[in-house]
């Protein structure tokens, strides 16, 4: 019982707050200057926020796209083919390399 007290306290308050929203679209209408540029500023500030959402949803949306590019630049198809094309290299045919060494040159042996 005491919770639903203040639940409906809480519930007046946001009445008045309420009334106090609609007092001051009043007093816009009756010309009171400080009331509408108090609201204007919270226009504004409200459409930069919305202005900054935008550019960061814009900004990320770039971020994923480099992040695909990057992907698809590091596979090792992609790398052979630039290397080839762009390049002129080549694949390196492999070799055998011997080396003689004499019994006696050995560290084991001295």
């Amino acid at each position: 019982m005491i919770r639903r007290s203040k639940r409906n306290a809480r519930k007046a308050q946001g009445i008045h707050s309420n009334a106090n929203l609609f007092r001051h679209h009043h007093y816009i209408d009756y010309g009171s200057d400080w009331v509408f540029v108090g609201l204007t500023e919270i226009d504004e500030t409200l459409l930069t926020i919305e202005l900054q959402k935008a550019t960061m949803d814009e900004l990320n949306n770039g971020i994923k796209e480099l992040q695909n590019d990057i992907v698809l630049l590091e596979r090792v198809d992609r790398i052979t083919e630039t290397a080839r094309k762009n390049l002129g290299m080549v694949f390196a045919s492999p070799e055998t390399i011997y080396v003689y060494i004499e019994p006696g040159d050995l560290a084991l042996n001295k």
